[in-house]
């Protein structure tokens, strides 16, 4: 599977490459649905909350987790991340720490989790959650993993992005789809659409025939300050680069030049010297994503440390629209499992 997703993955109507491809994509979305039906091989004494989507790339899950820790933790519930830690090298089950742990180590996503809750990545899912409950954890927060049966999920969220819904409703490689949505949608417990755009609409189809419940919620900019009318070159390694580029003209910037790199991209020194090359000396801002960043900050080489000295933090933060109702609808769906715990 290629980490920069190729266009035509979201064109409206079927493409040359995608028709070409369609085969493998049958075959692909076959076993996966076939996998999602097998039952699971674990069922941890901890709740389980799965974040998933239908598709690769971004479509606001992390973003979302994070918003749902706080949730959790202001009903005073005690919430941990279990993640499989894409991008790093670390082996086996463990606990994040960021005091020794990198991004090559554990994953971008994995940094930055850790900042609002305890954080533990493993490749098998089920390892991670046993490790887990020897903490004082009270759920487990699962970023990513809505197709993996292994370990039992108590609810699944599915996140989905308004503005590119399914794609072309194809699956890898012809589309971006893990599994047709009509054999993944009987998994999921509510769908959260973020931001604004009709690209959803047949996902909001899928889920209005299943029944399926929907939440909206909206990603928003922070920033430690402001970026309008500042000229910026503007980088990026994540599923969707253009949105961050997007979202920095929507609040002023002015991009002078946007570099796009794969997803989970670690940066070189070469990378740092050429970014630095465009910024240094003509009055320019380097911005970048909070993920990007946590891949070249604390690192030992000059021009990656230099690089994250000058770089401005495009942070974002996720609003749901009807926080209240997730809450509900999650402590009434685990009520059973929350029995000793307080009600939010």
């Amino acid at each position: 599977m290629p980490r920069k997703a190729p266009a035509f993955w979201w064109s409206p109507t079927q493409t040359w490459q995608s028709v070409a491809l369609a085969p493998l994509g049958v075959a692909y979305g076959l076993i996966t649905s076939g996998r999602m039906k097998q039952a699971s091989q674990y069922t941890s004494r901890l709740p389980v909350i799965c974040i998933g989507n239908f598709t690769v790339g971004g479509s606001g899950k992390t973003p979302f987790a994070l918003a749902l820790a706080k949730m959790l933790k202001a009903a005073g519930y005690k919430p941990a991340f279990l993640l499989r830690g894409y991008g790093g090298t670390q082996k086996g089950a463990v606990h994040v720490d960021t005091a020794k742990h990198r991004s090559k180590d554990v994953g971008d996503e994995a940094l930055l989790l850790s900042r609002c809750a305890p954080t533990y990545v493993s490749i098998d899912r089920v390892q991670g959650a046993k490790l887990i409950e020897q903490s004082d954890a009270e759920v487990i927060l699962m970023d990513d993993g809505f197709q993996n049966p292994s370990l039992h999920k108590d609810i699944s969220l599915v996140v989905v992005d308004a503005a590119t819904g399914v794609g072309n409703n194809m699956c890898l490689p012809a589309g971006p789809l893990r599994a047709p949505v009509k054999s993944q949608i009987k998994h999921a417990d509510m769908m959260v659409l973020v931001g604004e755009g009709a690209g959803a609409d047949r996902a909001l189809r899928y889920a209005a025939r299943s029944g399926l419940e929907v939440m909206r919620a909206q990603i928003e900019a922070q920033y430690p300050g402001s970026v309008d009318g500042e000229r910026v070159v503007a980088f990026a390694g994540i599923g969707r680069p253009q949105k961050v580029f997007d979202t920095l003209r929507e609040v002023g910037a002015e991009l002078v030049e946007t570099i796009e790199y794969p997803d989970h991209h670690s940066y070189t020194e070469e990378d740092a010297e050429y970014i630095l090359s465009l910024v240094e000396g003509k009055d320019l801002l380097p911005v970048t994503t909070s993920k990007d960043f946590v891949r070249i900050k604390n690192s030992p080489e000059d021009m990656l440390a230099r690089l994250a000295n000058k770089t401005a933090v495009l942070d974002v933060e996720m609003k749901i629209s009807d926080a209240e109702r997730l809450m509900k609808h999650i402590t009434t769906k685990l009520q059973d499992r929350l029995y000793d715990l307080p009600r939010g």
